[in-house]
């Protein structure tokens, strides 16, 4: 038996479940469009535990979205996955964010395309076909009117994600289907680590970071002109 606790923070979704052998117990999510998951994180933690009946002695691993996304997201998620692997004495999982994005939707045809913002115009992508295999691994790009042209050709597309929202008024080809409010969740977390716990596919805990894709960029915010 397998109990896993499955941390999701990459983006405003703060999602936490537990789950045995690979079916979820218990969730908990937040999506109310602020990074609040330094106050949630451990609380909702906290309650699918005991919404489950499942003590922290009890778990066998712990899951965590490992990214692309909100640099300070993914810290937070990582830092508290870390830190219960050394307390509890138990492996690290991680799992891509895109990746489980792409299964939140099922399809008999065409290609997924999960999504995450990236500033401006410019998205996390990766490409799935309809089982779920990786057809193009994940790349940040800008959006223009030829973005998937290759893919929009052959079958239908469905955006999911964040980043889908601002390619709305971009990408306009008849074959592009916008999925709305679908964001990356430990639901689908669920599965997949579990899977990967099977065959010991975990992490260092000591070494292990996010998958940033890009450098982290602080805005300094201008300073106003003083008044007199």
């Amino acid at each position: 038996m397998a109990i896993i606790l499955n941390i999701e923070t990459s983006t405003k979704n703060c999602s936490v479940n537990i789950a045995e052998n690979g079916v979820v117990l218990a969730i908990k999510e937040l999506n109310n469009g602020n990074y609040s998951h330094a106050e949630v994180l451990h609380p909702f933690i906290e309650e699918v535990l005991q919404k489950a009946a499942i003590t922290k002695s009890q778990i066998s691993a712990i899951a965590v979205s490992k990214g692309p996304g909100s640099y300070t997201g993914l810290r937070i998620g990582v830092s508290a996955a870390k830190g219960l692997c050394f307390a509890l004495n138990c492996p690290l999982i991680s799992i891509d964010t895109l990746t489980a994005l792409s299964y939140a939707i099922s399809i008999e045809k065409g290609f997924i395309v999960p999504m995450l913002d990236a500033r401006r115009m410019e998205v996390y992508a990766a490409i799935f076909n309809s089982e779920n295999v990786n057809v193009r691994d994940t790349k940040a790009e800008i959006i223009d009117e030829g973005s998937f042209a290759k893919e929009l050709e052959q079958s239908k597309v469905y955006f999911l994600g964040d980043g889908s929202e601002k390619c709305k008024q971009i990408i306009t080809h008849k074959n592009a289907v916008f999925m709305d409010e679908k964001f990356p969740s430990s639901r689908e977390m669920a599965s997949l680590s579990y899977l990967k716990y099977k065959i010991s596919d975990i992490e260092d805990v000591a070494y292990f970071e996010p998958f940033y894709l890009k450098d982290f960029i602080v805005i300094q915010e201008k300073k106003k002109k003083p008044t007199f």
